[in-house]
């Protein structure tokens, strides 16, 4: 058993980075949802392209004059 972790400890250790990042990429998110803030990061108020925008409706809630994508 002890000379199988030997001879795999490089990939052991790969898997357990890609697990810390997905998990701390993860917990960001939900502490971002949490506080509200939108999924792309950017400033919605100042952007040209909220009517093309996914997430158009989400940054700053819809309003007669946007057109939300259905």
């Amino acid at each position: 058993m002890l000379s199988w972790f030997a001879e795999n400890y490089v990939n052991i250790l790969l898997v357990l980075a890609i697990v810390a990042m997905v998990f701390f990429l993860i917990r960001s998110l939900i502490r971002d949802k949490k506080a509200g803030r939108s999924s792309c990061g950017g400033n919605c108020a100042s952007c040209g392209a909220c009517s093309a925008c996914a997430m158009g409706g989400a940054c700053h809630g819809a309003t007669g004059s946007r057109k939300t994508a259905v």
